[in-house]
């Protein structure tokens, strides 16, 4: 009998340092539930935002943008599944 699939494990966050900054300037609830929501989303699928153009001597920057939450996240992804979210550009 086969197996059943596992579910799909999400992605970690992390920040730099100026993302970091960025979040700890947020003060409003609906800008943290929107940004919340967007973190989400890349963890779940880590390519849904689209790539940036650039060059292949450093990371593959990707960015997602949420129209209606009005959010926009520049990130990579690690090869180890881990999303490195480089600023909030947006929110």
């Amino acid at each position: 009998m086969p197996q059943p699939h596992s579910p799909r494990r999400r992605a970690q966050i992390a920040f730099t340092d100026s993302a970091a900054k960025q979040l700890d300037a947020i003060t409003r609830e609906a800008e943290l539930h929107a940004l919340d929501r967007a973190l989400v989303v890349i963890s779940v699928d880590p390519d849904a935002g689209e790539p940036l153009p650039g060059n292949s001597t450093g990371p593959r920057l990707r960015q997602y943008v949420d129209d209606i939450e009005r959010v926009r996240l520049v990130y990579w992804v690690t090869a180890l599944r881990i999303v490195v979210v480089v600023a909030f550009i947006e929110v």
